[in-house]
């Protein structure tokens, strides 16, 4: 990653202006929010660390409460998974590419080599900086609004995917049995090269279900995706495997 020319606060705030929905009136803080630890010695110490500390409580505020209002007879578990899935370092490094973040971030020559998973948390750091200057400036609407544009697709998108069956059945388990489910090798068959296992699941005192498979973990599925269809969790559309 090449370093990027560097905007003045102004230029900042007017190319945010478009995917934020937002023109930020402080725009020294705006740069001081995008501003690397690496940049110190340019910059007077003034860097995002203490904004990204912010806006990650912001974040988390938003999307905890957009996911009780979208999912209402949600248990805290699942909603739990779904919030870690929405806030982790690659969503957020996803969005901060989409809106053309990395570009304006304030950073050392080294920082923008960085590859792999420190420029994934780099992304990530700059857009909660991002958000907590939203907040400082305009107050939580504001934040919101930015939030929900960018987070409410991706919250969607996740509802429609199916889910690994042996995770809908563990948070299923929880919900309706109050145990988790219990996986049996019950016979293996074939040569060592192409074997096929066969595993039953127990859940509570409900009647075993068993699957089938070239693994251990393919026939975990086949057998958790037997009990979620038998239990009515999941309908004959919606298996995967």
């Amino acid at each position: 990653m090449a370093a990027p020319k560097r905007l003045t606060a102004e230029q900042l705030a007017v190319a945010l202006y478009a995917p934020t929905g937002y023109m930020v009136g402080d725009v020294q803080r705006l740069q001081r929010a995008l501003t690397h630890a690496s940049a110190r010695s340019a910059h007077a110490g003034l860097d995002y660390e203490r904004f990204e500390f912010l806006g990650d409580r912001v974040l988390g505020l938003v999307v905890a409460d957009m996911l009780l209002s979208a999912y209402p007879d949600a248990v805290e578990g699942e909603l739990s998974l779904r919030l870690n899935a929405l806030v982790n370092a690659e969503t957020l490094s996803e969005i901060a590419e989409q809106i053309g973040l990395s570009d304006m971030i304030r950073a050392g020559a080294d920082v923008h080599k960085l590859a792999g998973r420190k420029r994934v948390n780099l992304r990530a750091d700059a857009l909660e900086s991002l958000i907590a200057v939203l907040y400082l400036d305009g107050g939580l609407e504001v934040a919101r609004a930015f939030i929900h544009r960018y987070w409410q697709p991706r919250a969607q998108a996740m509802a429609k995917a199916r889910r690994d069956p042996k995770t809908e059945l563990q948070e299923w388990a929880h919900q309706a049995t109050s145990s988790s489910p219990s996986y049996v090798i019950e016979g293996r068959e074939g040569p060592d090269h192409d074997p096929v296992f066969t595993i039953s699941v127990t859940v509570g005192t409900l009647a075993a279900a068993q699957g089938k498979g070239r693994s251990r973990r393919e026939a975990e599925q086949a057998a958790a995706t037997a009990m979620l269809l038998r239990e009515n969790v999941w309908h004959d559309e919606e298996k995967t495997i």
